[in-house]
């Protein structure tokens, strides 16, 4: 079955372009114009496998919806890829600390935009040399089968980058990763993406991790 991939875009020509170059790479398109409607399509069936989410919307924020969709427990592990004009480093580590996998910036290439797409998605889907495994770091807990964490008897609600980020930390705990390493393993790309991107990451996983979080050591 083919992802379906909800296009958030009040620009209509750039929606349209990239509804049709996503349609040609054998992706299923949805198009939603503003924060409401992007609401209501993200929860249509089948749900999305992937939101490319703008920022700037004429009737809420990208940012509000992010968090909407994060407390949802039906789309709290949908990845989130934010696409705006705003290219602060400020505005990428807020879109990070809110749980988004990827912030590209316009303009941008629309073979770059779908090598992120497929690079995130791949991120959801376990390795066969990793399925059916089961990982263990204190009181940490995967199913790397299931792709669900537990911190103890509680389960936690972790984003696909962010389950990924924390099964190759402990698929190779007791050697140093650095920060390069992780960004080419854990984001499976060469990007522009700064090392305080990975330090986010970091520690909003160590944050839901709780106590549990000491886990995850920087050296």
């Amino acid at each position: 079955m083919s992802n379906v991939i909800l296009i958030v875009e009040d620009e209509p020509d750039l929606a349209e372009v990239v509804r049709y170059s996503l349609k040609k790479e054998g992706f299923v398109p949805r198009v939603a114009a503003t924060g409401s409607e992007a609401l209501a399509l993200a929860r249509h069936e089948p749900l999305p496998d992937l939101v490319l989410l703008d920022l700037m919307l004429p009737d809420m924020s990208g940012v509000e919806i992010c968090r909407t969709l994060r407390a949802d427990p039906l789309l709290a592990a949908t990845p989130i890829i934010m696409v705006t004009a705003r290219d602060d480093e400020i505005d990428r580590i807020v879109g990070f600390e809110l749980g988004a996998d990827d912030y590209v910036t316009k303009p941008f290439s629309v073979r770059e935009l779908i090598l992120r797409v497929r690079a995130v998605l791949r991120r959801q889907s376990p390795s066969p040399e990793s399925a059916r495994t089961r990982l263990n770091a204190g009181e940490v807990s995967v199913d790397m089968e299931a792709h669900r964490v537990w911190v103890g008897q509680e389960e936690l609600q972790l984003t696909p980058l962010e389950f990924k980020l924390l099964t190759t930390l402990i698929q190779r705990r007791g050697r140093v990763q650095s920060r390069d390493r992780l960004l080419e393993d854990v984001w499976e790309y060469n990007a522009d993406v700064t090392t305080r991107t990975v330090d986010t990451h970091v520690k909003r996983l160590r944050e839901k991790l709780g106590d549990a979080g000491a886990v995850i050591q920087t050296v």
